[in-house]
């Protein structure tokens, strides 16, 4: 069974996806960062954590075939196919506070944490998402840069669930800089049962 899901610009969506679901993300119009988070559908405490993906991974880049795993650190996806192969794994979700230490306008600015809290009906003070599309360069001494995504109009990342979760995700809201190529946009996301390995 396939479902398809638009997400528009600065805004954001919870959806249930199933154990071997396919999970399908699609940067519309090009450089558009995605705030990809979920739950244990059966047990909310546990969540996806980058920590630990980084930790299980020993990497801060994600490659086709690595796991993303949970705070328990269970595998929850798989990386199947990536057109664009940078994604980020450090940054918290946007939020208002991000918003007025950088661009002093963080009073009622859409952001990636109220949007995720609230697709999923919860109140976490923070989320860590992995950051799909985001361009984040890593210098060798240890300084970090926000560069414009690499993504084109139509790439995509393709995710097999490894449990039963609650996806949130967010198309990320933040215009000000280099991080959605000074605009945001909307995206797609596919949910197809009956993986094939």
């Amino acid at each position: 069974m396939r479902r398809e899901y638009i997400i528009e610009a600065c805004s954001g969506q919870s959806i249930e996806v199933l154990k071997d679901e396919k999970i399908t993300v699609i940067d519309l119009e090009g450089s558009q960062v995605v705030d990809f988070f979920a739950e244990a559908r059966d047990n909310p405490s546990e969540f996806l954590s980058t920590g630990v993906t980084i930790d299980c991974n020993n990497s801060l880049k994600l490659k086709v075939g690595d796991m993303l795993f949970t705070n328990f650190y269970n595998p929850m996806f798989k990386l199947l196919a990536d057109d664009v192969g940078e994604h980020d794994l450090l940054h918290p979700c946007c939020r208002p506070e991000m918003y007025e230490f950088f661009y002093h306008n963080g009073a009622g600015h859409p952001n990636c944490l109220e949007n995720i809290n609230r697709s999923l009906n919860k109140q976490y003070p923070i989320i860590h998402p992995v950051n799909l599309f985001m361009h984040t360069k890593i210098n060798s001494d240890g300084s970090i840069s926000v560069e414009q995504p690499l993504s084109k109009p139509g790439d995509k990342v393709i995710f097999k669930a490894e449990m039963d979760v609650r996806l949130g995700i967010a198309a990320c809201s933040v215009s000000e800089s280099k991080c959605n190529g000074g605009k945001c946009s909307s995206i797609r996301v596919i949910i197809e049962g009956d993986m094939i390995e």
